[in-house]
């Protein structure tokens, strides 16, 4: 049985999206390895700040480079679409986590490249704000 204390730094924790916040910084250090981590990270830190306070997009990991990427991956033959498996499997490896489930063309189970990228840059937008909002 958890203590008072423990339950209010769990709440702490939550409230604040420190867990993902941490995660966040210690993935883009370990993907951009910068010279200097501590300026590094409040960059990071500042940029989250003005998507806080302007609604504009903040640092994420990935950017539409890679999303094209993985979709060549997925689409050698270059059709222009995925399966809906692929398109699970992709956002999964993107570690996402909540994935929609009823993409436009599932139901030919074809989804487009665009439908991907859209839906995943929707997704890896809104998990990087990691501020919490009040």
């Amino acid at each position: 049985m958890a203590t008072q204390r423990e339950q209010d730094a769990a709440e702490y924790l939550k409230k604040h999206k420190i867990v993902e916040l941490m995660d966040n910084m210690t993935s883009m250090l370990l993907f951009y390895r910068p010279e200097n981590p501590q300026e590094f990270l409040i960059e990071q830190l500042e940029q989250l700040k003005v998507s806080r306070e302007t609604g504009m997009r903040g640092p994420t990991l990935f950017d539409n480079s890679n999303l094209v990427a993985i979709c060549g991956i997925m689409d050698p033959a270059n059709q222009k679409y995925i399966s809906f498996e692929q398109y699970r499997q992709a956002l999964t490896m993107l570690g996402i986590k909540h994935i929609n489930e009823n993409p436009e063309g599932k139901e030919k189970d074809k989804i487009s490249h665009e439908t991907f990228k859209t839906d995943a840059m929707e997704v890896l937008v809104r998990d990087s704000a990691t501020y919490a909002k009040f």
